[in-house]
């Protein structure tokens, strides 16, 4: 089994939660019915990035040289060690932030804890481990909130600083861009494996080297000429993201499935019935938006739909660019990152799909 338990008489941690990680996330089609029913107001035009794209942080302009980037991110837990747990949710907050082409400036803390079942101890780690992440981002946890909670809940609200001319929305993709992906895809798939007791020692350190990594490459890649759009891959997948893009920038997206990194030993754990729930919730969401090739197979959908916590950077940029990008992914120790395909003119893809997967 994985060391990736603690020693104690408590309950696991991932035994408290429903969906762990980013695979707790409302699946896409729900989420959109949800907000159908917000109340449009009329937005003042400071609010430079707001919700109509899904992107990852609002955006605000404070004056000609600073934007303020404001971004919240929490869920259940997705390992049962708290340290670790606290480290990998607060990656996965700052990582908006870094998304939009920001430098991290401060954050507060989200904390619901069933506070009959775990110790003080198990939630004073958990917190330890956000406060380590926030450290080596270089920023203080100025306060936050906490509750008495059913399940396990912690994250961040995360903001920070960009110049105004430097914001990078998911919807700017330009066609005939590259498309770049700064981390191997298959949390979700490690995740599963972890709750059902599958995933060894390896697998546990892999996962949680690339959950932990922070996606500090956002501010240098922003600055790149020829970088047009940026976003993370979460909790809906590569092909969630990616069709984020797609639709953004009113075009196909077109991904070649042999380029694109996947963490060591997660092909054969999905093959093995390691899958997330929401995976399957992510296809029935947007699987009608993706045009995929006859023999593509079950476990490979997965892994395009499959949910990453704290995943990587996709980058979409100009192709006299994609030396730079994957030069900036390589300074900032992302040695996986790999160029996955392209930006094509809406109507190139079958039947009409915003994602096109050969």
């Amino acid at each position: 089994m994985s060391t990736s338990s603690s020693a104690r008489s408590e309950p696991r941690l991932t035994s408290l939660s429903h969906g762990g990680g980013c695979g707790c996330k409302i699946a896409p089609g729900v989420l959109s019915q949800i907000l159908k029913t917000t109340t449009a107001m009329p937005l003042p035009p400071e609010l430079l990035v707001g919700i109509e794209t899904a992107d990852d942080a609002a955006v605000y302009q404070l004056n000609a040289e600073q934007a303020l980037i404001a971004t919240t991110d929490f869920f259940m837990p997705i390992v049962d060690n708290a340290f670790d747990f606290g480290r990998i949710a607060a990656t996965n907050a700052i990582s908006d932030v870094y998304a939009m082409g920001g430098t991290p400036i401060m954050a507060l803390a989200l904390v619901g804890m069933p506070i009959n079942v775990l110790s003080t101890e198990t939630i004073g780690q958990i917190l330890a481990g956000g406060a380590s992440v926030c450290k080596a981002a270089g920023i203080p946890i100025a306060g936050g909130h906490t509750i008495d909670s059913v399940e396990p809940i912690y994250g961040l609200v995360a903001m920070g600083l960009v110049h105004p001319q430097r914001v990078k929305r998911n919807a700017d993709a330009r066609v005939g861009d590259r498309l770049i992906l700064g981390k191997p895809l298959g949390v979700g798939i490690l995740s599963a494996a972890l709750k059902k007791e599958q995933l060894d020692d390896a697998g546990y350190a892999r996962m949680l080297a690339v959950t932990t990594q922070l996606n500090t490459p956002g501010p240098d890649l922003a600055a790149l000429a020829g970088v047009h759009a940026l976003t993370d891959v979460t909790g809906f997948g590569l092909a969630g993201h990616a069709l984020e893009i797609a639709r953004g920038a009113q075009c196909v997206v077109q991904v070649d499935w042999s380029r694109v990194p996947l963490i060591t030993g997660v092909q054969a754990l999905a093959s093995a019935g390691m899958v997330t729930g929401a995976s399957g919730r992510n296809w029935a969401a947007y699987g009608h938006e993706i045009a995929l090739p006859a023999d593509f197979g079950a476990v490979n959908q997965a892994l395009l739909s499959d949910p990453q916590t704290s995943g990587g950077l996709l980058v979409s940029c100009a192709p006299e660019a994609v030396d730079a990008v994957l030069e900036t992914f390589r300074h900032h120790g992302f040695a996986e990152a790999a160029e996955i395909g392209s930006v094509l003119p809406a109507g190139s893809a079958p039947t009409g799909a915003h994602l096109h997967v050969v």
